[in-house]
């Protein structure tokens, strides 16, 4: 992989079209390794994609509550999503303390006013999802009936990009969310129209990478607010 790196770029990045995503990881399966995948993100950026991602969430997430907190108790259709998230986090984080970053990630489109619904999708494993139309997605099975708490803790969640899964297997939201991340990354796609500012922030503010544009409105007011203390 790492003396192939280049071809690699060269085909996903310098075609003039761009390639599916099911033919880029049928041409390089390995792409579908966790392994392969951090060390292809560091290839890129030279950086370490899980070190980075968890250290910095875990830096901004006391205060990300904070300002879910603040939000949650004013009024409005905003207000009253973060406060159902903010209630089965509090209920849930006495069973499992490892909820902090998946709350983050849940009520951050929130708080930025952005629609995470055909994001974070949710089905019945005895029916099959419908992924038509589906160019990016988290999409959580559920064996059981949906409770609250699959929000944070699902019993399994998959990686969809164009309309069908590509990786699947019981894991957590945040290496998920993060595996997702990078699928995008490397393979050059564009972020979910509905949450761009979601997704640039973990870009620019948690991962760091610059792409020497500057922030605007909603996401230079949610970094000023994370700054000031």
């Amino acid at each position: 992989m790492n003396t192939t790196y280049a071809l690699r770029r060269q085909e996903i990045v310098g075609a003039l079209v761009a390639p599916r995503v099911r033919d880029v990881v049928d041409r390089w399966p390995a792409l579908l390794m966790e392994s392969q995948v951090l060390a292809e993100f560091h290839r890129i950026n030279n950086v370490n994609l899980r070190n980075q991602f968890y250290k910095e969430l875990d830096r901004h997430t006391p205060k990300l509550i904070t300002l879910f907190r603040e939000k949650a108790i004013r009024t409005g259709k905003i207000a009253e999503e973060l406060g159902k998230l903010m209630r089965i986090y509090d209920l849930e984080e006495q069973r499992d303390v490892n909820m902090r970053p998946a709350l983050v990630l849940r009520a951050l489109p929130v708080y930025l006013r952005e629609d995470a619904s055909q994001f974070f999708r949710t089905c019945n494993s005895a029916d099959g999802p419908d992924l038509t139309d589906t160019p990016v997605a988290l999409l959580t099975v559920a064996f059981h009936d949906t409770t609250d708490a699959a929000l944070f803790s699902p019993e399994s969640i998959s990686v969809v990009m164009e309309d069908e899964i590509l990786v699947s297997g019981p894991t957590n939201l945040v290496d998920s969310f993060l595996l997702l991340f990078w699928d995008i990354y490397a393979l050059d796609l564009q972020y979910p129209k509905n949450l761009e500012l979601t997704f640039t922030f973990i870009q620019k503010v948690v991962m760091c990478l610059d792409d020497n544009k500057p922030l605007k409105g909603r996401l230079l007011t949610q970094k000023n607010d994370l700054f000031n203390e």
